[in-house]
């Protein structure tokens, strides 16, 4: 891996995927799980959590990147648009900076959903143990 390197990745976040979040971490927020007051705070639908993105990004730190002797040091994800249930997101990281030095690459991440609109982006530190 150098810096300039690129991934991308599609992620489809399924009823199996937002079910799974809740039952794992509890996480029953109003917002997350009962449309009508989604709705009514001007959503379209259940907000999917935010930290199912960062399900994904830890899928593609260690399943994705070529070396598997890495581990996440600092995550940093921004959410400026809502994700809902049955939504495909097109997932693009760039590695953006290596230090030698300390063996650690910085990556920018971002999420696009169907109408290429950016709903998370952020960065991602991982070191090689």
């Amino acid at each position: 891996m150098q810096t300039g390197d690129n991934f991308q990745l599609t992620f489809f976040v399924s009823e199996a995927v937002y079910n799974g979040f809740i039952n794992t971490f509890n996480d029953r927020n109003i917002l997350h799980t009962n449309d009508e007051f989604a709705t009514s705070k001007g959503f379209k639908g259940k907000v999917v959590h935010g930290n199912v993105m960062g399900g994904f990004v830890s899928y593609f730190v260690g399943e994705c990147l070529p070396m598997k002797n890495v581990i996440i040091h600092k995550q940093e994800m921004l959410f400026p648009k809502p994700v809902y249930i049955n939504e495909r997101l097109n997932f693009i990281a760039n590695i953006i900076d290596y230090s030698a030095a300390v063996n650690t690459y910085e990556i920018k991440f971002k999420f696009l959903n169907e109408a290429n609109e950016r709903v998370c982006y952020g960065k991602v530190q991982i070191g090689l143990i």
